[in-house]
């Protein structure tokens, strides 16, 4: 039996944490920033943790992480 690759997009976009949770950047901070108030902007810079209902569907295409 092979081994499962790595979907490599999803690898160089999420990350695990210590304690096995997996950690995303915000979208919506690439372009368009003008119109966007200062506060906005600011919590879009913040990590955030993957919600728990996605966390299967990151599994499959990264079998290494921890459930």
């Amino acid at each position: 039996m092979p081994k499962i690759k790595t979907h490599k997009s999803a690898a160089k976009r999420f990350s695990v944490t210590g304690t096995g949770k997996i950690t995303h950047h915000k979208a919506g901070k690439r372009h368009l920033l003008t119109h966007k108030s200062t506060k906005r902007k600011r919590n879009l810079r913040d990590v955030d943790m993957l919600s728990h209902a996605d966390r299967e569907r990151v599994h499959q295409m990264m079998p290494y992480m921890p459930r």
